[in-house]
Formats: C-alpha cells, sequence, structure tokens
C-alpha cells in the first residue's frame, strides 16, 4: 500500500534537508515517491499501477505520495513543475526524477534497475 507523507515524514523517512545540504537518504528501503494533485488526470492513471506495484515490491521498496497541494513546501524543494512526477531513490546515489504518468512495465524496469540494481528478470 502506498503511504502519503507529510514534511514531517519526510524528513525522517527520505531526507532531512534542513539538517543536510547534500543529499543523505533516511530510508531503509529504496523508495519510489509520486508527487501529484487531486485535479490532475494523468495523477489518478498512474495511481493504480504504484498501488499494484506497492505490493509487488512489498518489504523491497517504499512507495510514497506526496500530495503538492498540502505539500508546496516539499513540491518547491524539489522543483516540481509539472504533475505526476516520480522520484525514484535508491539506497546509494542520487535520486532520478521522471515525468509523466509512465506505463507499469517502464516503472518496473526504473524500480529493477535503478532502485533494485539488479538485472531481475520477469
Amino acid at each position: 500500500m502506498t503511504q502519503h507523507l507529510t514534511k514531517a515524514d519526510f524528513l525522517t523517512k527520505v531526507f532531512n534537508y534542513e539538517v543536510n545540504k547534500e543529499w543523505k537518504f533516511e530510508g531503509e528501503l529504496p523508495a519510489l515517491i509520486d508527487f501529484y494533485a487531486d485535479w490532475c488526470a494523468p495523477c489518478k492513471m498512474v495511481a493504480p499501477v504504484l498501488e499494484e506495484l506497492s505490493d509487488e515490491y512489498a518489504g523491497k521498496v517504499n512507495i510514497y505520495k506526496i500530495d503538492t497541494e498540502a505539500e508546496q513546501e516539499l513540491a518547491a524543494a524539489f522543483g516540481i513543475r509539472s504533475i505526476p512526477s516520480l522520484l525514484f531513490i535508491p539506497k546509494d546515489g542520487q535520486p532520478q526524477m521522471a515525468q509523466g504518468a509512465l506505463p507499469k512495465e517502464n516503472l518496473k524496469e526504473v524500480i529493477d534497475n535503478v532502485l533494485l540494481g539488479a538485472n531481475v528478470s520477469a
């Protein structure tokens, strides 16, 4: 199940940008963050796909959602200009941003290659 993040959650589970200038991931598992808004049609299309992926990758990847309307500071911190924007956060290394409602196969590919760093065969 995807989890909604507030700024407070974000600072403890993802990145405490108030303390660290350089990227420092706080999470135990790689993560995918969906920056969305309730009025955004493509966001509504990607939501059920992320729920499925959340189940498929349970215990391997955390999937979070951030409402850009409610959490404008977080959206601004990442320079979110269009939604949906998906932030892929590997355990080590820099996060990568993708924009738009990506198909499930593309999302799985990025999760497997970028987040899990494994050549997982389907």
